[in-house]
C-alpha cells in the first residue's frame, strides 16, 4: 500500500480555492476546487468530476467524500484487499480528516453484495439508546420537547456507537487483509497530520460557539481561540492512539477498558448537559444482520437497509407509487416534479406513523410496499395540481395500528461510501455522527454522536404513543439509505447520500435520473435537487431547480429555495465494467481501475 506521506497535503492548495464553484451548483460544490492533486489518478478524478464526466473502472471502484479517504481505499483494493478491507480503511480516514460527520464515535449501515454466493445482506450498526434513558428523554420538566441543540449539545444525545463494532464485523466476514494493516493509514495521517479543507474550515467557523461547550473541542479544532483555516495541519495523536489500541487488542478495546471508560465519562460529566451512557451500554453492544428491504421498479429491484432505517422504506414507497406514471419528460419539467414530491410527501406520512425500531415496534414492512396498496395511493397523484392534505394510509398489518405521528427532527450531516471489488463484492455504507460535529464532545481523538436525537421528543400524542419514541437500548428511527440496485439477480449500482431526511428525496432522484432519464452517475448526482417531505417543496439555491419554483407554486406547492447539500456516490456496474460518480456539492471523487 502506498506510504501515506505521499498523500499528505491534498488540501494545501488551501482556501483561496475554495471559493470556486461548478457552474450551475451550490457554493459547497467548490470543495473539490480547492483540492492540490496527489497522484494522477487524483488529479484525472477531480477532472473528470469537475467536468461533468464520471470516472471509469474495469477492476474495482471506490467513491467517497474526501480524496485523502478514497485513495487510501484504492490502495487497499489496488493491493488485492475485498471491499471490505477498504471500508474499513476509507471509515477510519473519514473520521479523521471529516470528523464532522462520520467516525468511530458514530453508527453506519451497510448493505452487501457478495459475489460468491449471490446473496445481499444488510447489517445494522446504528447506535442504541443507553439502558438508563426514560422516554422523556428529551423533555423539561412540564413534559415539554427540549430546543433541539438544547438536546444535542452535551451528553445527553450520544447512543452507543456502533461504528467500530461494524467494522470489526464487516472484517471478520469478508475481509482478506490484517486488520492492523488496514487501520496503518489512518494512524500515519493522524500522526504526521493533514491539511484542513476548504469545507472543514468553513464548518468549524459556523459551528465554533457549540464547539467551545467542551474544552478539548475547541482546543482540537479552535487552536489558539481561533477556528482552523482551510491548508491548516491538523495532528491527531489522539486519535492515532486510539486506532493504535484497536490494531493491537481488536475492537474489544473500545467496548472495554480505559477507552469505554473516558467515553462514559466524557458523557456523563458533560458541562451543562451529562448523559446516562454506561459501560454497560458498550459492554453489550451488538451489530445486527438482517434482510434488507427491496422494491420493485423499472425491471430492476431496489434494495437496502430496513428499520430502525426508513430509507428503504421510503424510497421503495416513493417508486411504487411513481411506477405507472411516465417521467420520461425529465427533471425540469413541472409535471414530473410535481409527481415526485407528492409521491414523497404521501410515504413520508407513512414513515412518520410507522417506522421505528422493529425489535421494539412492529412495522407494516410488506403492507408498506404492497403493490396493490400503493396502486391505491397513486390514485391521489393522477390530478394537476399538488395534493391539498396528505395522511398516513392503511397498508395491511396482523398488529394493531394506532400510532401518532413522529415529530424527530434529522438536521444534515453524515457521508455515504460505495465500493467494488475485483471479485464483484458491492459495498454501500451509510456512517454518521448525526447533526455535524455531533454532541460536540470529543474523545480518544474522535467526536461522540447525538444520535438520541433522531428519536422522537415526544413520547405520545393524546395519550397514542408515537413508535420512534424513546426505549431503553432502541436504535433510533434513521433516514439513512445504502443502497444496491440489482437486476436480474445482478448488482447494476451502488448509491447513498448524507442529508438528514433529505437523504430519500436526493437517493430517489438520483435512482430516477439513472433509470427514467438515461444519465450516468456524475450526470445524476449533478441533477439540481428538488425535494419535498411535508409539504414544502425545497428547490436548490443558484440552480435549474430553481426555476421550476413559478410552475410548482402555480400547482398549488409551497415553495422555497435554499443550499441542498447533498454527497452522493455513485457507482454503476455494466459488461464494460464500472463507471462512478462523486457529489460536486462536497469533496469526494471516485478512484477506479
Amino acid at each position: 500500500m502506498r506510504s501515506m506521506a505521499f498523500l499528505i497535503g491534498v488540501f494545501a492548495a488551501g482556501a483561496a480555492m475554495a471559493q470556486q464553484a461548478a457552474d450551475g451548483i451550490a457554493p459547497e460544490a467548490a470543495g473539490a476546487g480547492g483540492i492540490a492533486p496527489v497522484s494522477a489518478q487524483v488529479d484525472a478524478a477531480i477532472a473528470a468530476k469537475e467536468a461533468g464526466r464520471p470516472v471509469r473502472g474495469e477492476t474495482w471502484m471506490v467513491a467517497a467524500a474526501n480524496p485523502l479517504a478514497v485513495q487510501a481505499g484504492a490502495d487497499a483494493l489496488a493491493a488485492g484487499g475485498s471491499a471490505a478491507d477498504a471500508l474499513v480503511v476509507v471509515q477510519t480516514v473519514l473520521g479523521l480528516v471529516e470528523p464532522q460527520s462520520s467516525g468511530l464515535g458514530g453508527g453506519a449501515f451497510l448493505v452487501w453484495y457478495d459475489a460468491q454466493s449471490g446473496q445481499l445482506t444488510t447489517l445494522d450498526g446504528r447506535e442504541t439508546a443507553p439502558l438508563a434513558a426514560t422516554p422523556q428523554l428529551f423533555q423539561d420538566a412540564q413534559g415539554e420537547p427540549l430546543k433541539f441543540f438544547d438536546a444535542v449539545v452535551g451528553g445527553r444525545s450520544v447512543g452507543t456507537p456502533g461504528t467500530p463494532a461494524l467494522l470489526a464485523e464487516i472484517h471478520q466476514r469478508w475481509g482478506t487483509k490484517d486488520w492492523a494493516t488496514l487501520l496503518a493509514p489512518a494512524i500515519e495521517l493522524a500522526e504526521a497530520g493533514f491539511a484542513v479543507s476548504p469545507r472543514l474550515a468553513q464548518l468549524v467557523e459556523g459551528d465554533s460557539e457549540r464547539l467551545a461547550s467542551s474544552d478539548i473541542t475547541a482546543e482540537y479544532f479552535m487552536p489558539g481561540g481561533a477556528p482552523v483555516k482551510a491548508g491548516d495541519t491538523l495532528v491527531n495523536l489522539p486519535y492515532a492512539e486510539t486506532l493504535r489500541s484497536l490494531a493491537a487488542e481488536g475492537v474489544g478495546a473500545f467496548y472495554a477498558g480505559d477507552l469505554a471508560r473516558s467515553i462514559v465519562a466524557t458523557v456523563q460529566t458533560a458541562k451543562g448537559n451529562p448523559g446516562v451512557l454506561s459501560e454497560v451500554d458498550l459492554a453489550i453492544y451488538r451489530v445486527k444482520e438482517r434482510a434488507p428491504v427491496c422494491a420493485p421498479y423499472r425491471a430492476h429491484e431496489i434494495c437496502g437497509m430496513g428499520p430502525p432505517s426508513s430509507g428503504a422504506l421510503a424510497i421503495g414507497q416513493i417508486l411504487g407509487l411513481l411506477e405507472s406514471f411516465d417521467l420520461a419528460a425529465g427533471p425540469q419539467d413541472a409535471t414530473v416534479r410535481r409527481l415526485m414530491g407528492d409521491a414523497a410527501r404521501l410515504a413520508f406520512a407513512d414513515r412518520g406513523r410507522y417506522v421505528a425500531d422493529t425489535d421494539y415496534v412492529p412495522v407494516p414492512v410488506r403492507g408498506m410496499l404492497d403493490p396493490a396498496y400503493l396502486a391505491q395511493r397513486a390514485d391521489v397523484l393522477t390530478g394537476q395540481t399538488a395534493l391539498e392534505e396528505v395522511a398516513p394510509g392503511t397498508p395491511a398489518f396482523d398488529h394493531a395500528l394506532i400510532r401518532a405521528d413522529d415529530e424527530a427532527i434529522e438536521l444534515p450531516s453524515t457521508s455515504h461510501i460505495s465500493i467494488v471489488d475485483a471479485a464483484g463484492n458491492v459495498a454501500s455504507m451509510t456512517t454518521t455522527i448525526e447533526n455535524g460535529f455531533g454532541s460536540r464532545l470529543m474523545v480518544g481523538g474522535f467526536l461522540l454522536n447525538n444520535e438520541m436525537t433522531d428519536f422522537s421528543f415526544r413520547s405520545h400524542v393524546d395519550g397514542v404513543p408515537i413508535a420512534n419514541r424513546v426505549e431503553p437500548g432502541k436504535r433510533p428511527r434513521s433516514s439513512m439509505a445504502p443502497t444496491i440496485v440489482m437486476r436480474d439477480g445482478q448488482p447494476v449500482i451502488a448509491l447513498g447520500s448524507p442529508g438528514g431526511s433529505r437523504i430519500i428525496g436526493y437517493t430517489a432522484q438520483t435512482i430516477v435520473a439513472m433509470l427514467d432519464w438515461g444519465m450516468d452517475p456524475q450526470q445524476a448526482v449533478m441533477v439540481p435537487h428538488a425535494v419535498n417531505r411535508f409539504g414544502t417543496y425545497d428547490l436548490e439555491e443558484g440552480t435549474a431547480a430553481a426555476e421550476l419554483a413559478g410552475p410548482l407554486g402555480e400547482m398549488g406547492f409551497d415553495v422555497e429555495t435554499r443550499d441542498l447539500t447533498s454527497g452522493l456516490h455513485v457507482i454503476a456496474i455494466d459488461e464494460a465494467g464500472m463507471s462512478g460518480g462523486a457529489d460536486p456539492r462536497r469533496e469526494g471523487i471516485a478512484l477506479g481501475d
